[in-house]
């Protein structure tokens, strides 16, 4: 339902995902915040940010993190980079720099709203374009997001759904306002500066079959 206004109320029940404890994510960070802080600034309410940033429209702390490492890394660093041909997509390092992949996992169980399936979007009045949209509509699906919040409070701690750049791969995110202190634990693997020339190299391992590699001045 592209740039469509959300209904009244949801024609279906929300479905409800219980993550459990010990799941792991994966989560791609600036370097200045502790692994497991939740990110406390609101997107514009019409530009920039991400899918579902909070705004001052709805004001809330939120993560977001992969099921795995490469979900992270594509949702973070593959944003419409285009392809040139016949050479790999090119990542700036400036988009890299200062930034980190931390591994966490769940503390407790999680209850989220699920976004995987078209019965799960058809239940809030969706279809794809809400997981798939690119970041130019990004201020439509935040809106949708804090719509979807509304009529989920207070059980939904956050969203669930299959990784626009990594389709096989989900990906979640996180509400501050809803969630326990705690909610999310360092696995105690050392997290990947990925600006530092090893983790530049771990990177582009994980790019390669993706076809994109960090390139440009450092």
């Amino acid at each position: 339902m592209p740039n469509t206004p959300p209904p009244a109320a949801p024609p279906g029940t929300p479905v409800k995902a219980t993550l459990p404890a010990g799941t792991p994510l994966f989560r791609v960070h600036r370097s200045e915040w502790a692994a497991t802080s939740f990110n406390p600034v609101p997107a514009d309410r019409l530009w920039g940010g991400g899918r579902f940033d909070a705004t001052e429209d709805d004001p809330y702390r939120f993560l977001y993190a992969g099921a795995t490492a490469a979900a992270a890394v594509c949702e973070s660093f593959l944003r419409s980079v285009p392809y040139t041909d016949p050479g790999p997509r090119i990542v700036p390092r400036a988009a890299v720099r200062g930034r980190r992949l931390a591994f966490l996992r769940l503390a407790v169980d999680v209850d989220v709203v699920s976004l995987m399936s078209g019965r799960d979007l058809a239940a809030v009045a969706q279809d794809s374009w809400l997981v798939q949209a690119e970041a130019h509509e990004y201020a439509f699906t935040r809106a949708w997001g804090h719509w979807i919040r509304r009529h989920t409070d207070p059980w939904a701690r956050g969203f669930v759904w299959p990784s626009k750049r990594e389709p096989a791969d989900r990906v979640t995110v996180l509400f501050g306002d809803r969630c326990p202190p705690g909610v999310v634990e360092e696995t105690g693997t050392p997290a990947v500066d990925l600006a530092g020339r090893d983790g530049e190299e771990w990177l582009n391992g994980l790019l390669a079959p993706y076809h994109a590699r960090v390139g440009g001045p450092r």
